[in-house]
């Protein structure tokens, strides 16, 4: 089973009433008000799977500001994943400064059989992802519900990109520590914070961190996929960012980048099945 472990769809109504919502939401606003910029529906992503070969992708929605728009595009998760069994893993959104109302809509996700938290987007949604008051409830609420929580992370150095944000390896490191016991995923490699993960006592602290190899194509050397699967071997997921990648080209790379038949079994689906409970 191959899963994309990192995916974007939006609701058809956001798609048609583009010029509503690029108002409604500051950083919704500067991502998809550039003309290359692409929104996907579930349907869309399901040809493009089926084109790619790909068995199962985890979704996420929008990384709203507002928590009553989280709980419109996970209305559309939740729709999409009861439409189509056994092709999505869904994942719920929130804005974890809304307090006692994220964790009701993180167990109400979970209660439709959403099986993860996220995208979340700290720069976006403007919160501190390594300050612990902010993220203990959300933090406590995925733990009990024993459900991953998938953030974006980006690199400390390098290109500006849009979206890049100001989440780097120390930020994704600080909250680890203060949450050891959440599986949490690092989306677009951790913004290379596995490297770290030679030094024995960050690999201590990162137990339960993995990594998603989302928008790769734009980062990195495809080296790094043999580098990786050396460091953390265990912990690395394919991961496209659909519409963001073209998912047969980049599992196309994926499949050329020298890793064993075993490393391949994780890196295409072994990794996430676990991680998501597939």
């Amino acid at each position: 089973m191959i899963v994309d472990a990192h995916t974007h769809i939006f609701p058809p109504k956001v798609i048609h009433n583009l010029e509503f919502y690029l108002g409604a939401d500051a950083w919704f606003g500067y991502l998809y008000s550039r003309p290359r910029a692409k929104l996907s529906t579930a349907e869309e992503l399901i040809s493009s799977m089926d084109e790619a070969g790909i068995d199962r992708a985890a979704i996420c929605g929008f990384c709203w500001n507002d928590i009553s728009l989280c709980q419109m595009g996970n209305d559309y998760i939740i729709q999409v994943v009861e439409a189509h069994p056994g092709r999505f893993v869904g994942l719920g959104n929130v804005q974890p400064k809304a307090g006692p109302a994220a964790v009701r809509e993180v167990e109400r996700c979970a209660a439709a059989g959403l099986k993860g938290i996220g995208e979340l987007m700290p720069s976006g949604q403007n919160f501190d992802l390594a300050d612990r008051d902010t993220m203990a409830p959300l933090a406590e609420a995925a733990q009990a519900l024993n459900l991953p929580v998938l953030v974006h992370s980006s690199e400390p150095i390098g290109h500006l990109y849009a979206g890049k944000g100001t989440v780097r390896p120390e930020v994704i490191y600080q909250f680890a520590q203060n949450f050891p016991e959440v599986r949490l995923v690092s989306g677009h490699w951790g913004g290379g914070l596995f490297f770290y993960e030679l030094m024995p006592e960050v690999a201590q602290a990162l137990a339960n961190v993995y990594y998603d190899t989302a928008a790769s194509a734009y980062l990195y050397d495809d080296a790094i996929l043999s580098i990786a699967m050396r460091i953390v071997p265990s912990k690395v997921m394919f991961a496209t960012d659909y519409p963001l990648v073209n998912q047969a080209q980049f599992l196309k790379r994926v499949r050329e980048a020298g890793l064993s038949p075993a490393e391949l079994e994780r890196v295409l689906g072994g990794t996430a099945r676990a991680v998501y409970g597939v």
